[in-house]
């Protein structure tokens, strides 16, 4: 579903399901060049349980026009003014890696608009390493091969996958391929200088669960611990052989835990 914002057409996911007044929200917040299809297994959970969904392609992203926009707090704003034009009073906000950092950056910003808040794969701050940034900003395809093969646990790495037919790589590999160039060093160096990650996070009032992969290998499973001790009565849900791309790895695992709290 396309609507307008801030004068660029924008792309939602509403799972397939209706949008009310009379029911719930929840909004999705994907990482780095990526989209709205990181979410679609609990876009539709929770659209055929009676949430209005709203998974959107930020801008420069997916199916959404504009450029990339360049820092977290800027990204938090351009949210503010996506559930303005379409009425969203008050939602879950659910973010994995960059989308965490926004979450946590409009949540502080704007706790009346927060239900609660649920936080994938987070860090921090999120720094990102000069190699990582350098290949990015080059636009050369190191940068993919180095992201996916970290975002990914060793048991990933072999091949298996509960779907069928699918590998998790080459999915994740041709993921962040569909970006534009310049698109995962945007998103990267968004991440690696929000350094008021932790002043904004101490902020959050809102009911919180912290979701983390034990082999994460891009937002260190120890920097997920400090981040949910930081926040009043947040909830911690650590898995058993899954890394950073934890919605492919552990898809079950990471929707029992949504649902818990959204």
């Amino acid at each position: 579903m396309y609507t307008e914002v801030n004068g660029n057409k924008t792309f939602f996911s509403h799972g397939n399901g209706e949008l009310s007044r009379n029911q719930p929200s929840v909004v999705f917040i994907h990482g780095a060049a990526m989209d709205h299809t990181v979410w679609t297994l609990p876009a539709r959970y929770f659209a055929r349980h009676r949430y209005n969904v709203y998974a959107f392609d930020l801008p420069g992203h997916g199916r959404s026009d504009g450029e990339p926009i360049t820092s977290i707090e800027s990204l938090a704003e351009w949210l503010k003014s996506a559930m303005d034009v379409l009425n969203i009073d008050k939602a879950a906000m659910v973010g994995h890696s960059m989308g965490s950092l926004v979450s946590i950056c409009f949540s502080a910003k704007y706790p009346e608009l927060t239900r609660c808040l649920a936080l994938l794969g987070t860090s921090t701050p999120m720094p990102v390493t000069e190699q990582l940034l350098s290949s990015a900003e080059a636009n050369e395809h190191d940068a993919i091969d180095m992201t996916n093969i970290w975002s990914h646990s060793d048991f990933a790495l072999t091949g298996g996958n509960a779907d069928p037919g699918r590998c998790m790589t080459i999915s994740g590999q041709r993921l962040l391929e569909r970006s534009d160039d310049n698109v995962l060093f945007n998103d990267l160096n968004a991440c690696n200088a929000f350094e008021d990650a932790e002043v904004y996070l101490n902020n959050i009032n809102r009911p919180t669960l912290i979701i983390s992969g034990k082999q994460d290998k891009m937002t260190s499973p120890i920097k997920a611990r400090a981040a949910a001790a930081a926040i009043d009565g947040a909830r911690l849900v650590e898995l058993d052989r899954c890394g950073h791309s934890m919605m492919v790895e552990q898809p079950n695992a990471v929707l029992d835990a949504l649902a818990t709290i959204v």
